[in-house]
């Protein structure tokens, strides 16, 4: 049953028009209970961070048991066991070199540290004029003004703000299916072009490795990454792997920084950090970007201080997260995913269909127009199915914990709208 709304204003919303939501009263594994009985199974993962699914007893344990204890200490002066070994944890499991945690609350504002922490790494260095970015098109990386600035804005969800947040450079997104194709080699002599040009203002690279979310769902080569890091390092320039989308396995690495073995100067997780509990980032640099803000002078000092940072309770479910991920050998769940995503939808042909790929547990189907999904949600919700297509992209990022055969139910339906859109033209 849907419900009507008033006072609660839903996101990326227009509230005169937009369809009543559905009521949630109860969840369970991959499953959503609504208020009329209706079941559905979570095909997106509720924005791709339920990685465990729902109510799961581990999580719900390492909750009641910090709770016990408190719920929250600031970190000004104070500091809680759980983030300090939630710390110690990331810096064990993320690549090489990335020594130093800087907790937020939510992927957003984790980006804002990273930029704000580039920025400030310059000017430590007595370099205060780099402190513009370079990043991709068809990227998006949050929804705060910083974030904003280096999402693509020609084509991306904030292009309202064009001309109002700050300009920042942009190059062409990558794309193919290797590393010689057109579309990675345009970009890499942009990115080439626009350091050599810009070298002494530009603070950083922010791009999201290997997929972008957002911005179209799209994949690209590891190698990519492999040259980006080689330019940056050529041109002085810092190198930014947003990994709230793609931390924790989503791509079939538990960090796509491993597909092809490349460490940033810094990189941002959040989403799957606390399998969908609890608001949480984690900004993390390698040592020579946290000792520039090291030294006798106050305002060589980190400035930034979310209230909520380091919560012990979000901290302490993330410690729990991580530790399913490893004892219950997450990436060969992914791997099942994904083989089972490349069966039942890589290749798809239809009409009005224009890609369909796979990559780990993420599954796309890519039509001509938004018009083309149109009736799609109650559609899925009629078959049992919650999926929330984005514009012209309908995808399936499920929890990791699916079952082949609630998989499998989730396909049929992205099958069975390809074969209904054919029998519509």
């Amino acid at each position: 049953m849907t419900t009507q709304v008033h006072s609660l204003w839903l996101p990326y919303a227009q509230m005169k028009t937009v369809p009543p939501p559905y009521r949630v009263v109860r969840a369970e594994g991959v499953k959503l209970y609504l208020d009329d009985g209706t079941v559905l199974i979570d095909g997106i993962s509720s924005w791709w961070c339920v990685i465990h699914g729902y109510n799961h007893p581990v999580l719900n344990k390492a909750v009641h048991e910090q709770l016990a204890k408190f719920a929250h200490v600031m970190l000004g002066g104070l500091v809680n066991d759980a983030a300090i070994h939630l710390a110690e944890t990331l810096v064990r499991i993320t690549p090489n070199k990335l020594n130093h945690v800087f907790f937020a609350d939510s992927g957003s504002v984790g980006v804002e540290v990273a930029l704000k922490m580039a920025i400030q790494f310059w000017r430590n260095k007595g370099v205060p004029q780099k402190s513009r970015f370079v990043a991709l098109r068809r990227g998006y990386h949050g929804d705060t003004t910083g974030a904003m600035s280096v999402s693509d804005d020609d084509e991306g969800m904030h292009r309202l703000f064009k001309g109002v947040i700050l300009p920042q450079y942009f190059v062409d997104a990558p794309g193919g299916d290797n590393i010689e194709s057109h579309e990675c080699q345009a970009s890499l002599c942009q990115l080439a072009g626009l350091l050599e040009s810009n070298k002494n203002q530009i603070a950083a690279v922010i791009l999201e490795p290997v997929f972008q979310g957002a911005g179209g769902f799209r994949f690209y080569p590891p190698e990519y990454l492999f040259h980006a890091r080689r330019l940056c390092d050529e041109h002085g320039v810092l190198l930014i792997f947003d990994e709230i989308a793609t931390g924790f396995g989503r791509t079939g690495a538990l960090f796509a920084a491993e597909l092809a073995n490349v460490t940033p100067d810094i990189m941002v997780l959040s989403k799957a950090l606390t399998g969908g509990y609890f608001g949480l980032s984690a900004t993390i640099a390698i040592s020579e970007v946290y000792e520039s803000f090291l030294g006798d002078d106050p305002e060589l000092a980190f400035m930034h201080g979310p209230t909520f940072m380091g919560n012990a309770i979000a901290c302490a479910v993330a410690l729990a997260s991580i530790s399913l991920i490893e004892t219950e050998n997450y990436l060969s769940k992914v791997k099942a995913i994904e083989q089972v995503l490349k069966e039942e939808i890589q290749g798809l042909e239809g009409p009005s269909l224009c890609d369909a790929r796979v990559l780990g547990a993420i599954g796309v189907l890519e039509f001509e127009s938004p018009s083309n999904l149109i009736g799609f949600r109650e559609f899925a919700v009629d078959r049992g199915v919650w999926l929330r297509p984005y514009s012209k992209w309908l995808y399936t990022m499920p929890p990791y914990i699916i079952g082949e055969d609630d998989l499998r139910r989730i396909t049929a339906v992205m099958k069975e709208w390809v074969s209904h859109q054919g029998k519509h033209i």
